[in-house]
């Protein structure tokens, strides 16, 4: 028989080859007329990307590896990116990213998973009621901003159900922003915050982040599931992260809701960095100081008893860092 194992443009055909074979050639595609589109969602090894205004389904190169594309990644697209009803484009590039999300399944878990790429918001999306908040969750995802260069922004749902005074004043150390919002209200404040940024909506399920999305982008049609009576908790709705394009500004990703937040890849220096006034003053601390609670000589400690730093702001900073050592299950409170 005769015939192509590979598309000429295919990435796997340049492969090293096989002993005793003669290579096909020297030279692997630059790919420099390759088109750009954006990841949206994926889907059993189908990638929807937009180019302009049109939506490309593609596959991607093996050559690039598993997991090698996220949503949210700008990508090389080559072949057949119509968009038209039957085709398939291949993706055979991904773009150097400007961040990434990432968590792992577990504190002990050496293994980092990048939710998303190319975002610069992370909305923490907690219930005041209905499934209560649990704030060492959404501690754990304020952790994760931080490490991935994001900045946090703290949506409090369901206000027409609970309070958020008592909330609120957890995290005003922390100088995190937030918006408090409720069922059918006025998201201005809510749309101020997202208007021409990228903004992952993160939180456990339940918390109305797909109504939230629905709200906002009209014809998002995402879908939502009220909260268990027998176990307090919302049920998975969201199965895939699904960016979307606001229609007064910037884009949105909802990601499927969550119950755990593993920070194995975190370490007190990346998390330190968030903290430029903290930064500084721990810069006269002993060599392998982690700045916890129990470090003897941690310089936090002395510039607190010298007034030289809110003394909340130090235990809500070192909250955080506790919050990397609790265990999966701790992180559901």
């Amino acid at each position: 028989m005769t015939g192509r194992r590979y598309d000429v443009e295919d990435p796997d055909s340049y492969a090293r080859p096989v002993r005793r074979t003669r290579p096909r050639t020297k030279q692997r595609p630059s790919y420099e007329d390759a088109t750009i589109g954006v990841v949206v969602t994926i889907d059993r090894g189908r990638y929807t990307c937009l180019v302009d205004a049109r939506t490309v389904i593609a596959m991607q190169a093996r050559a690039l590896g598993r997991k090698a594309v996220v949503v949210g990644d700008r990508v090389k697209l080559v072949g057949d990116v119509t968009g038209g009803d039957g085709t398939l484009a291949r993706i055979v590039g991904v773009e150097e990213r400007t961040t990434n999300l990432r968590r792992t399944a577990d504190d002990d878990d050496p293994i980092e998973r990048i939710i998303v790429a190319n975002a610069d918001q992370l909305v923490v999306v907690t219930a005041l009621a209905d499934p209560p908040p649990r704030p060492r969750l959404v501690d754990r995802c304020i952790v994760a901003a931080f490490d991935a260069g994001l900045e946090p922004l703290l949506c409090l749902t369901k206000g027409d159900l609970a309070a958020p005074d008592e909330l609120l004043e957890i995290y005003r150390p922390l100088n995190v922003e937030s918006v408090v919002t409720q069922r059918d209200g006025d998201l201005t404040a809510l749309k101020e915050k997202l208007v021409d940024r990228v903004s992952v909506f993160v939180g456990h399920s339940g918390v109305g982040k797909s109504t939230l999305v629905n709200a906002l982008v009209p014809d998002a049609n995402r879908a939502t599931a009220q909260v268990s009576e027998v176990t307090g908790r919302g049920r998975h709705t969201s199965t895939q992260a699904f960016m979307l394009r606001l229609p007064f500004g910037g884009w949105v990703i909802d990601t499927p809701g969550i119950r755990s937040f593993g920070l194995a890849h975190v370490d007190p220096d990346s998390l330190l960095r968030a903290f430029p006034d903290l930064d500084a003053i721990c810069e006269d601390c002993p060599r392998g100081c982690t700045h916890t609670r129990t470090e003897p000589e941690c310089a936090l400690d002395e510039a607190v008893a010298e007034g030289r730093v809110d003394a909340a702001r130090v235990d809500s900073f070192r909250r955080l860092l506790d919050s990397r050592e609790a265990r999966s299950g701790d992180s559901h409170d």
